[in-house]
């Protein structure tokens, strides 16, 4: 059974954007986007809560060559998928139980859950949440643990080798290097290796196609 085709419903600036760039690594521009205006509510229109009750992006419908239809809602789950479906594009180690690719498989759900939590507590104390409902003792417990823990893991991988988990680039970097980029556009990953690190990834075609809708990349 084959892929017959992809279909991503995305929003500027969300976790839908790793998708987005893994798409462009794995089929280049064979995929059909939707762009969804979260200011405007289309993620609690019907249609689209039907895809994804958890009202979201992304989301990434797979049609297959039987015309059978699936959904996928979880960005980790959703680059994980294509790297497996996809493995001339080399997003993850051949080899299911050497250590590169546990390491990869490691990094990338560091970053889908551990790192990815720290920064949405910052986004929802700092920018979404009512200002009476604002914690500024979560922001400084979130932002501290990201510069003390997080910050100095990343670090020390960046300064041993160009990517996450190594030498090459992998599905790690999707999910990281979207989270260095949120993380610096919060005031957080100011040392200049991460900025060397986004700078090496917005040299990749796929980076460039899949940030296109931000107005301002800061590497």
């Amino acid at each position: 059974m084959t892929i017959a085709q992809l279909k991503l419903f995305h929003a500027s600036a969300t976790r839908s954007a790793r998708v987005r760039w893994a798409l462009h690594e794995v089929v280049g521009e064979a995929f059909v986007l939707e762009r969804l205006d979260l200011a405007a509510g289309d993620q609690f229109a019907p249609a689209f809560a039907a895809l994804n009750p958890n009202r979201s992006v992304p989301v990434l419908q797979v049609v297959r060559d039987d015309g059978s239809v699936q959904t996928l809602i979880e960005s980790a789950a959703i680059v994980l998928f294509l790297a497996d479906a996809y493995p001339a594009a080399c997003l993850l180690p051949p080899e299911p139980a050497s250590p590169q690719r546990a390491d990869v498989l490691q990094m990338l759900q560091f970053g889908a859950t551990s790192v990815d939590r720290l920064l949405w507590q910052l986004r929802l104390h700092e920018k979404l949440l009512p200002q009476a409902e604002r914690d500024p003792g979560e922001v400084e417990r979130a932002r501290r643990r990201f510069q003390e823990q997080v910050e100095p893991q990343l670090a020390e991988r960046l300064r041993r080798d160009p990517h996450i988990c190594g030498t090459a680039f992998t599905a790690a970097d999707l999910v990281m290097g979207h989270n260095v980029l949120w993380a610096r556009s919060i005031g957080l990953c100011g040392e200049r290796i991460f900025q060397r690190y986004l700078a090496l990834l917005g040299r990749r075609p796929a980076f460039a196609r899949a940030f296109d809708d931000i107005k301002t990349i800061t590497p």
